[in-house]
């Protein structure tokens, strides 16, 4: 996310090992797990901060990952690039590289990206990696969404326009992967108009990616932030976004394959405990799907906290047949609910292949073991449990990295920034979450680079 909307507003390569031992966690209630670095910044202009990577997202389909982040951070908004990060044997090894002819840094015309989000299209074969284009002048703003193709992960063509304006955010993709749906290969982007009071805008390709429909409202016009669409094995594709005012999650669906969305419903109030250190942070949903439809979003919430003191992760439901309604939203357990710990910037993965009382549940997430920090003593970490039953039970969560201090992290207009969200995916049976970890800064910059497990958990 570029930033406009939110409440707030070289160093050589080391060895991941060596980053990863100098941020282990001093206690947890299991070993942290040996971690992965699979990326770093590769872009060198001045005009940016280097070494930084942020806000991944990722997407798995067989034995493959796919994940992208932004990369050398500008403060005001975007980044140099966007890059990729793909491992062929289910995170066994990485290759990585630059989405290219994208930005002017890599070959294109935009001078900053932003927003990178990826899925495939297992009909026609390919990955999309969906971005939003940022130009300069007349002050930092997106105008346009596009998409970079790859057949394997690893090589990338030019990108293909999905929209253009004046004023645009935050976009989101993903592709209905359900052979019996009777739209099985058609693909759709999210992404906002901030020239019209944030306006929700859906496109669809029914091509692989090569070509895109004009953008369409939902039936209410609804204007909000940070939509995930999910596709449910009949086809549907439901919409959870934060409302522009920030005080609910909604959710808007279409059941024609993008020919039309209908209007938008309540899931659950959206309000968060403000987090401490000025750090970036706001309830934007994370969505996924199970084999039968089920829709899992999870945010974080101080619903379940005394005078809204900090967050918790909480998650809502809705199913086939029980759509438009939402359960009441639940709390994952990570700890007590007056331990003082803030949680925040879930990344909620479901194994695509499990459904019913026996779906599992992954979920990362960053937080502070005490709310009440400031921008010099807040401690943040990197948390992970799972559910084996629905979310019906969780595993006590593990420390995967941290503490990190925020000075080590991007500097933004609205505050020090590991992204506005964080990535989890299933791929050889088990989890693999990936997300922005930082050491102390050296030689005048950072070391905040992209990170996963070295085995699945």
């Amino acid at each position: 996310m570029t930033g406009f909307h939110r409440r707030g507003m070289r160093l050589p390569l080391i060895a991941a090992a060596a980053l990863a031992s100098a941020l282990a966690p001093a206690a947890t209630a299991f070993a942290a797990p040996p971690l992965l670095r699979i990326g770093s910044d590769p872009f060198t202009n001045t005009t940016s901060q280097h070494r930084t990577e942020v806000e991944p997202d990722t997407f798995a389909f067989g034995s493959t990952i796919v994940a992208v982040s932004q990369a050398g951070r500008f403060f005001s908004g975007g980044a140099s690039g966007n890059v990729w990060m793909t491992s062929t044997n289910a995170g066994a090894s990485w290759s990585s590289g630059v989405l290219p002819v994208l930005t002017k840094f890599a070959g294109g015309t935009y001078d900053r990206a932003s927003d990178p989000s990826i899925a495939f299209d297992a009909r026609h074969g390919v990955w999309l990696a969906a971005s939003l284009a940022l130009v300069e002048s007349g002050g930092v703003r997106g105008v346009a969404v596009v998409v970079n193709r790859s057949t394997n992960g690893l090589t990338w063509s030019a990108p293909r326009t999905v929209a253009t304006g004046t004023f645009l955010d935050k976009d989101w993709i993903v592709c209905d992967n359900h052979p019996t749906s009777f739209f099985y290969g058609r693909c759709y982007v999210q992404f906002d108009d901030a020239n019209a009071g944030d306006k929700l805008k859906m496109s669809t390709s029914a091509d692989g990616g090569f070509t895109w429909g004009a953008a369409k409202n939902s039936g209410d016009s609804a204007n909000g932030l940070g939509g995930q669409p999910v596709v449910q094995a009949n086809g549907t594709v439901i919409v959870p976004y934060l409302s522009a005012d920030e005080t609910q999650i909604r959710s808007f669906r279409s059941v024609d394959g993008g020919a039309s969305w209908r209007v938008s419903v309540a899931v659950a109030s959206a309000g968060d405990h403000p987090v401490a250190g000025g750090l970036r942070s706001e309830p934007l949903p994370s969505a996924e799907v199970d084999a039968a439809g089920k829709v899992y979003v999870a945010w974080q919430s101080c619903r379940f906290r005394s005078s809204c003191s900090s967050n918790d992760i909480v998650i809502s439901t809705t199913t086939q047949s029980t759509y438009p309604t939402w359960t009441a939203p639940a709390r994952v357990p990570i700890d007590s609910a007056t331990s003082g710990a803030d949680h925040f910037i879930p990344g909620l993965a479901v194994n695509p292949s499990s459904s019913g009382s026996s779906a599992q549940l992954a979920l990362a997430y960053y937080y502070y073991p005490a709310a009440n920090c400031t921008s010099s003593t807040c401690q943040l970490d990197v948390g992970f449990v799972k559910s084996s039953n629905a979310g019906f039970t969780w595993s006590a969560p593990t420390q995967l990295a941290g503490p990190m201090s925020l000075g080590w992290l991007a500097s933004t207009s609205q505050g020090r920034m590991v992204g506005d969200y964080v990535s989890t995916s299933f791929a050889g049976g088990t989890a693999h979450p990936v997300f922005a970890l930082a050491g102390p800064p050296s030689g005048g910059f950072f070391t905040e680079a992209m990170f996963t497990t070295v085995s699945g958990l």
